[in-house]
């Protein structure tokens, strides 16, 4: 029986799935020791036929299902895992060869842990602006993290670099499946309150190689907000509190920005397309202070504007922020 299970889940990215698969042939872990576990989301890009032929030095199991999201994907290959530890990487990334190794190094010196290893920017692929904002934004976590300016928590469980024991993982019931996004920090709120403790390995590295589009990048702190009010009703309450104080450190001109364009779909249409152009044209220059500001204004907004749609609208929004904005 493998050690070890690598979960792998993918929806139409052959090209970047065979990059992943063949990073794992190089892991310096015993090869008996661990399986890797590929669920194909309702792939239709010709993923399944190409798995079904595959053939490699690690044992592959591949398993197919209709497209129901990232988080039903995860679930199947959990079910199907035979490894009592689960690591978690994304079919857009590539591993370092000591990936496995030192994930097992921190789970055999202590029980009841969540690893969370770095996803790094690769040499040689060129980012988007977006992406480059979004890896950045990673590193100085991962920077203050390493530091110890602050412990990992819940919130930093992003499952393209993460490994738990899969007893855990079945005895918190999963990831829910209603959530296509966050559904990662979800399940982590639960693995908390069931007592394992989160902890930084910087030299469990993964290179990101992420390719979305600006749409698909809009989306993602849009989903983050709406789900950040949902989790504070059902489970964490803390959390909108931590909403409320990180609103209040926001620098003004993003809180101007929200203020003047949260509901406003013209006024906010507008900005980001502007903010969007002065990010691009500033990452081209070479200035990414200026392209990563603009990056941040958007991202805030979008996020809030979540924040604001699930509680119920502006009013309700500003309603909740009023007491950081009154002593901020």
């Amino acid at each position: 029986m493998p050690l070890v299970s690598v979960v792998v889940p993918t929806y139409n990215r052959l090209a970047q799935l065979k990059r992943t698969l063949a990073g794992l042939e190089r892991q310096q872990f015993p090869r008996e020791q661990f399986e890797v576990v590929v669920v194909s989301d309702g792939s239709t890009d010709g993923t399944d036929a190409y798995l079904r032929e595959l053939r490699t030095p690690y044992e592959l199991r591949f398993v197919a299902q209709p497209n129901t999201g990232p988080a039903s994907a995860r679930n199947t290959a959990i079910r199907n895992a035979r490894g009592d530890y689960i690591l978690f990487i994304d079919d857009d990334i590539v591993a370092a060869p000591h990936l496995i190794a030192e994930h097992m190094r921190l789970h055999h010196a202590e029980q009841n842990l969540v690893v969370l290893g770095p996803m790094l920017s690769p040499d040689d692929y060129r980012l988007s602006s977006w992406v480059a904002w979004e890896q950045a934004m990673l590193m100085k976590q991962y920077t203050a993290m390493q530091e110890g300016h602050w412990e990992p928590t819940a919130r930093q469980f992003y499952t393209g670099n993460t490994s738990v024991a899969r007893s855990h993982l079945i005895e918190a019931g999963g990831f829910d499946e209603r959530f296509r996004r966050a559904e990662d920090v979800e399940l982590a709120y639960r693995l908390r309150q069931r007592g394992v403790r989160f902890v930084f390995q910087p030299e469990a590295i993964v290179y990101h190689y992420a390719d979305r589009s600006f749409r698909s990048w809009l989306e993602i702190p849009y989903a983050y907000g709406r789900n950040d009010v949902i989790f504070s009703r059902e489970r964490e309450t803390w959390i909108l509190q931590t909403m409320q104080r990180e609103f209040g450190e926001r620098n003004a001109l993003t809180r101007f920005i929200v203020h003047t364009c949260l509901d406003r779909g013209i006024a906010s249409r507008a900005v980001q397309a502007a903010l969007k152009q002065v990010a691009n044209l500033s990452y081209q220059l070479g200035s990414e202070t200026i392209s990563r500001a603009a990056l941040s204004a958007i991202f805030n907004l979008r996020y809030y504007q979540g924040v604001a749609d699930e509680l119920g609208g502006r009013n309700a929004f500003f309603g909740a922020m009023r007491p950081i904005i009154s002593t901020s």
